[in-house]
């Protein structure tokens, strides 16, 4: 089942238009979660996300796009397709639901709420080895427009396929300034000694929710100097650990770039403070 503008639908009846905005134009976000035994993560930092990101986009929220109704829609669509006692990904899509060209007739919004499986109820860092690259066929812009979860993903896309055709694991993504901002499906944080660090926003860089929950505990571990400045490739070879933050997957160490091998004991040591506060509820 999915939910199409507030209805539960098959999937074979939730079909957009030819003209749908998001298809045509790429004028759509989306917001992907994770929802464990009916308990949606991180919920109000994925509702305000999506908020600030349709406020920026000049779209408008409609009266019923509150966190409880948005939450209520969730949970139903996950009971329906008998998630409830597993873990499931979660993909909230809105677009712009107007007529016109590249000018919209209205900055009304539709949207479509999608739920599948996942394998794991909690994060884990799995023994294998995972090697990335730097794609430097195109770079992103950075800007305001870059840190949003917008339809506009085609250079995480070619990433995908570089790396596929390449027998990569994964690319990281420079912007137009030569910075290395992220991977092509989360952020990217760096370990040298005791400092960890992780690109701003200001380079282009996704306001990951799992980014800021990473930033919140790391706040509060002194052992540790966290920053968010501008990382450089040749950063890249002199770090002890690289690791990579989605939702999703939770922390996912690199264990190889270019020649360079790469640990992760602080890598476990944060998906357990994680994993611990998300049994709690925290």
């Amino acid at each position: 089942m999915v939910n199409s503008n507030g209805s539960l639908v098959t999937e074979e009846k939730a079909v957009l238009q030819i003209t749908n905005r998001g298809y045509a134009y790429g004028d759509a976000l989306f917001e992907t979660i994770r929802v464990n035994s009916g308990k949606i993560l991180f919920w109000e930092d994925h509702y305000f996300r999506l908020m600030a990101s349709m406020r920026i986009l000049r779209m408008q929220i409609p009266m019923k796009f509150t966190p409880e109704i948005l939450e209520q829609e969730i949970l139903e669509l996950i009971e329906s397709n008998k998630l409830s006692q597993v873990s499931a990904r979660v993909k909230i899509m809105v677009y712009r639901n107007a007529e016109g060209l590249y000018t919209p007739q209205s900055n009304e919004v539709g949207y479509q709420i999608l739920a599948s499986a996942l394998d794991n109820p909690f994060y884990r860092i799995e023994d294998t080895t995972y090697e990335v690259t730097l794609f430097k066929d195109h770079y992103l812009a950075a800007d305001l427009l870059s840190t949003l979860k917008s339809n506009n993903k085609i250079i995480n896309v070619l990433g995908g396929v570089f790396a596929k055709e390449n027998n990569f694991d994964n690319c990281l993504l420079l912007n137009t300034n030569k910075m290395v901002v992220e991977a092509l499906n989360g952020n990217l944080f760096l370990v040298k000694g005791t400092t960890i660090k992780t690109p701003p926003t200001d380079d282009g860089c996704l306001k990951g929710i799992m980014r800021t929950q990473l930033l919140r505990i790391l706040e509060k571990l002194e052992d540790y100097t966290v920053e968010e400045a501008s990382i450089s490739p040749f950063e890249l070879q002199k770090a002890d650990e690289l690791f990579i933050t989605n939702v999703i997957t939770g922390i996912l160490p690199i264990t190889k770039f270019r020649k360079k091998e790469f640990g992760n004991t602080t890598s476990k040591r944060l998906l357990g403070i994680l994993n611990s506060r998300i049994r709690l509820g925290n």
